[in-house]
């Protein structure tokens, strides 16, 4: 597309995230900013926080937005795109003519299946329900969807088909639906890691230079497993003395995400076991990002374990990123993504979900045989170039620089769910027309009910 001087045409892209945008950044704001980053080389871009926000302006404005201040940024924006719940805290997008672009790498209602566990029962079916609907919302009305994975992407499909998504409009614009619906994993910095300052070895107290630490890089939520973890290591450091766990994240930047009970769990294991503060290590501040290199270098080793559910089959492990950004030879459990990466790539050693012996041999194998960390290093790097947010995010640039409605705008186009609402909606209005009829409490219930699935509004 070019303007009248012949020159391309640079759009202007939103970037919205409810996460906290600041050094202290989790997963969902970091994909934000890296985003937006990127972005910025092929559109004007705003980048805007719906929690709080302490980052200053750089090349591109960021900054925290309430209500009011997002409908400004919103009216400015040709493209809006969006992770988590915004579209449904504000269904007011959903409305707008804006090209609305969707960043559903996380499947966010098969980790509520386990996020809910303890959840009394009607709540906890209210809770994922509810986290259905949002994600139902948005593949409804995105003109364009990102995921992390192929599989992922096929699990995505399944549901865009369950909301007559896959229809003749979008399958004959491109019978592949890559202009629908791409993947775009998770990236790594462009630039290599660089160590400022030790951030474990020589500096936490229990923790000497010349100890192996086995690193687990981020938070530790309900869906993994720190508990098999813990016990490996309580294994390995009877027979290597010098064995440190350390747990990158306990808490979390953002304040609205509660502290899970594993994490609560795996604390617990380790003071019974009289591990904490002598084999395991638990950082309990988040690290800021801009910083994360000088821990992630002083890593031996990255660790991830996890549980054989629904929320690890369509799973894609960030910080196994940061493992591969620090060349950090890997040990994982089998099931997700990653892991048939590790093995096929020969990045690590992969085992069995909940199996303590086999986790403990592993972690001992890559600690300690030097020739085969030398061959998992050098692979490691090879496979991380091809990871770089650069070359993950091409398929969203190439989409800004030349942005469109999806063939079956959602705006116009009714799909089955809408009908049914249509229609429901017709025949009250002929109930309340009617003479022998008059408005009553339960049809006043049912008009709220049709309006809340209309917009797509948790209840």
């Amino acid at each position: 597309m070019a303007n009248d001087e012949g020159a391309t045409k640079r759009h202007k892209v939103l970037v919205i995230t409810p996460d906290f945008l600041g050094k202290r950044m989790a997963g969902p704001a970091i994909r934000a900013w890296e985003m937006a980053k990127a972005v910025w080389t092929v559109a004007d871009v705003r980048l805007v926080s719906t929690v709080a926000c302490d980052l200053g302006p750089g090349d591109f404005p960021v900054e925290y937005a309430d209500e009011d201040t997002l409908r400004l940024h919103v009216e400015w924006a040709e493209v809006v795109v969006f992770q988590g719940h915004v579209l449904s805290s504000y269904p007011w997008i959903r409305r707008s003519d804006k090209i609305i672009v969707a960043d559903i790498y996380d499947p966010m209602h098969l980790e509520q299946l386990e996020q809910s566990v303890g959840m009394e029962p009607d709540e906890r079916q209210k809770s994922v329900l509810d986290t259905a609907e949002v994600l139902n919302a948005q593949i409804e009305r995105a003109d364009f969807m990102m995921c992390a994975s192929d599989k992922q992407r096929d699990f995505w499909l399944g549901q865009l088909a369950a909301v007559y998504r896959i229809n003749p409009l979008t399958y004959d614009r491109d019978a592949s639906l890559r202009s629908l619906l791409a993947v775009v994993p998770f990236g790594i910095e462009d630039k290599a890691p660089k160590q400022k300052k030790h951030g474990i070895k020589g500096v936490v107290p229990g923790i000497s230079e010349t100890d192996k630490v086995i690193l687990w890089g981020g938070g530790i939520y309900n869906w993994f497993d720190p508990i098999t973890l813990v016990r490996a290591v309580e294994q390995l450091a009877l027979d290597h003395p010098d064995v440190r766990l350390f747990f990158l994240g306990s808490g979390h930047p953002n304040p609205n995400v509660p502290r899970m009970q594993m994490a609560t769990r795996a604390r617990a294991l380790s003071d019974e076991l009289g591990l904490t503060n002598r084999v395991v290590f638990f950082h309990d501040d988040w690290v800021p990002y801009n910083e994360r290199a000088n821990f992630l270098l002083d890593a031996d080793l990255g660790v991830s374990t996890h549980f054989e559910h629904l929320e690890t089959a369509f799973s894609f492990r960030t910080r196994i990123l940061d493992y591969l950004w620090a060349s950090l030879p890997i040990v994982t459990t089998d099931g997700d993504t990653f892991a048939g990466i590790v093995r096929d790539k020969n990045l690590g050693k992969v085992v069995p979900p909940t199996d303590v012996p086999a986790l403990t041999a592993a972690l001992g194998d890559v600690l300690f045989d030097e020739d085969a960390r030398v061959g998992y290093i050098a692979r490691i790097a090879e496979f991380a170039a091809t990871m770089r947010w650069a070359q993950v995010l091409l398929p969203l640039l190439e989409f800004v620089a030349d942005p469109r409605h999806a063939p079956d705008d959602p705006r116009h186009l009714a799909t089955p769910r809408t009908r049914i609402i249509n229609d429901l909606e017709t025949r009250i209005r002929g109930v309340e027309s009617s003479t022998s009829w008059r408005i009553t409490r339960p049809i006043r219930e049912v008009k709220d009910a049709l309006a809340r699935l209309r917009n797509r509004e948790p209840r």
